[in-house]
This record gives structure tokens, C-alpha cells and sequence, in this order.
């Protein structure tokens, strides 16, 4: 037989109130039902905890060496489940979430932000990488949440991806400068002679417009290569070239200038990935609502649409 929490509990106020019949009443139980819970716990220690003398109750020497150890234990016990209530309640707690770059600089910002006010004592955590990187980092359990671009062969079957947007690949070029096309749309064919500002090798846009531009008939030029997403806007800024990007991130982007493909154009899912067997933290549960809920509201950019 082990010793019970409840047992302890039960002990306890009858320390407290020296007397059985007032410790079952502050507890709500009858007073047969805390005697039996007494005798049991003697039974299991191996030794009487009181002695009864006129209906009052005084410890033996079992009872006082018990005393220090049945309160630590209880005090124990209600601070685990106040640790616990309060993660539960999103009191505290933390998420770690992935996102591509392209996601962290547009839509990644507005989600945390609304996050952050609904949910102040949550620590996030943000990492910052390629699909690849993210999908590794999920299946090391470094992150709890991952908004990767959904690869055309599916993830690792144990990673549950689902897709949450699907978002429009534009032309980025230099406000002041001319335009790429003189029509309102680009053929992709259109930039065999532009210079391209080109992401660095293992990239997944690098790799993206490369086929694009193999399936078009030609080999891109390149301006200069080698950047993650910030230093590829920068260089399209500075009029180096122009970029293949999602229309997402030249948002709040004045300098540049977004031309759309002529159809079918470029496309990309993003899809929202964690463990499959996994049960998410509470923290992450409520990231993840809010990011669906946020989508939903269709306050997304142009050529941005929820899935």
C-alpha cells in the first residue's frame, strides 16, 4: 500500500482542528469516511498518528515526525497544479515557432503581435530558416509550430503540414526606375536578358525560379547572389536587378514595385506543420488559432489567398 495525497490532506486537518468530527466537516466529508482514510494511513506507515483522549486528538511521536514531511508534500502537490492551471490557462508558458523569412518580415509580425496582446505572459520563441531547416528543426522537437512552404513530395510522414495560404510570386523591381514590362503583366520569358538578384544556394526560392526560368526556355542572368530575403530587397532597391518574390513581402515596401505574372504564373503554399503524434502545448494551440483566425479574417495582402 502507498500513501495518498488525500490521506495527507485528511491528516493535516485534523492537525489542525484536534478534533475528527470538525476536521471532516472543513473538509465536506462525513466523519466515518476521514476516519477510515486515518486508519488506513496508519496502517500503511506502521504506526498510530494520534492518540484519542476525550474527544480530543493529540500527535504521537509517528504523527510529529510525519507532520513537516505531509505539509511539504501537500505544499508540493498545489503548487504542481497551480504550475500546471496556469500553462493551461495561458498564464504562462512558451511557444516555439518557425517561419521562412518571407514570413517573418510580412506575416509572421502582424500574427505575434495580436498573439502578444491576447496572451501578454506567453514567451515566443521565433526561428528564422529555410523549409528544410524548419521541417529538421520539427523533427529534433526544437520548434512546437513551423509555417514552411509545402514541398511538391509532401513532408515526412511524421510531420502533419496543412496548407493555409497559397501566394502569388511577382516581380520586384526599383519604384524609380522603369518598369520590367510596358504591359500590366510579365511573361516569365520577358526576363532572359534582365539581370536577376538571385537568393543564395539552398534557398527555396532560389531553387523555384531556377526551374521556372528552365521550364520558360532560358538561364537566368544573374546581378548578384548569395542573400536571404532582406539582403535581396535591399539589392532591388538599390536597382542591381530585379527579384522573383512573394507578393507578400513588398508590403510596406514603397521603393519597390510589384509586376504580376501573366498566367499561370507562380504559386506557393504555405502550410502550418508540427508533430503529428505530438500533443501541442497549450501555448502553441492558441498560436495556432490565432495565426487560422487572423487568415480567415482576409485582411491578407494582394495575391495572398487563405486556403
Amino acid at each position: 500500500m502507498e500513501v495518498q495525497l488525500q490521506q495527507l490532506r485528511y491528516f493535516l486537518s485534523v492537525v489542525e482542528t484536534r478534533h475528527f468530527t470538525q476536521a471532516a466537516d472543513a473538509l465536506g466529508v462525513s466523519q466515518p469516511t476521514l476516519s477510515k482514510q486515518i486508519h488506513t494511513l496508519e496502517q500503511t506507515l506502521g504506526a498510530p498518528l494520534f492518540e484519542r483522549a476525550r474527544g480530543a486528538v493529540a500527535l504521537t511521536a509517528a504523527g510529529e515526525t510525519l507532520l513537516p514531511l505531509a505539509r511539504r508534500m501537500v505544499a508540493d502537490a498545489d503548487a504542481a497544479r497551480d504550475a500546471v492551471q496556469e500553462i493551461v490557462g495561458l498564464r504562462r508558458g512558451r511557444v516555439r515557432v518557425g517561419a521562412t523569412p518571407s514570413l517573418c518580415s510580412s506575416l509572421v509580425p502582424t500574427v505575434l503581435r495580436r498573439f502578444r496582446t491576447e496572451h501578454p505572459d506567453i514567451a515566443l520563441h521565433v526561428n528564422e530558416g529555410s523549409s528544410q531547416d524548419l521541417i529538421a528543426d520539427l523533427l529534433a522537437r526544437d520548434l512546437d509550430l513551423a509555417l514552411i512552404v509545402q514541398p511538391e513530395h509532401g513532408v515526412d510522414p511524421s510531420l502533419h503540414a496543412a496548407p493555409v495560404l497559397r501566394e502569388s510570386l511577382v516581380v520586384a523591381s526599383v519604384a524609380s526606375g522603369p518598369p520590367p514590362t510596358a504591359a500590366p503583366e510579365l511573361a516569365l520569358i520577358e526576363l532572359r536578358d534582365t539581370p536577376l538578384v538571385m537568393f543564395r544556394p539552398g534557398y527555396d526560392l532560389r531553387d523555384v525560379t531556377l526551374e521556372a526560368c528552365r521550364r520558360a526556355g532560358f538561364a537566368p542572368r544573374f546581378a548578384v547572389e548569395g542573400g536571404e530575403m532582406d539582403a535581396v530587397l535591399a539589392f532591388v532597391e538599390a536597382g542591381l536587378g530585379v527579384a522573383l518574390v512573394p507578393s507578400m513581402v513588398l508590403v510596406n515596401r514603397p521603393l519597390l514595385r510589384a509586376t504580376p505574372l501573366a498566367p499561370p504564373g507562380m504559386r506557393r503554399t504555405i502550410a502550418l506543420a508540427h508533430r503529428r503524434r505530438a500533443v501541442l502545448p497549450h501555448a502553441a494551440e492558441a498560436l495556432r488559432a490565432t495565426l487560422l483566425d487572423h487568415i480567415a479574417t482576409g485582411e491578407l495582402p494582394f495575391g495572398v489567398q487563405p486556403l
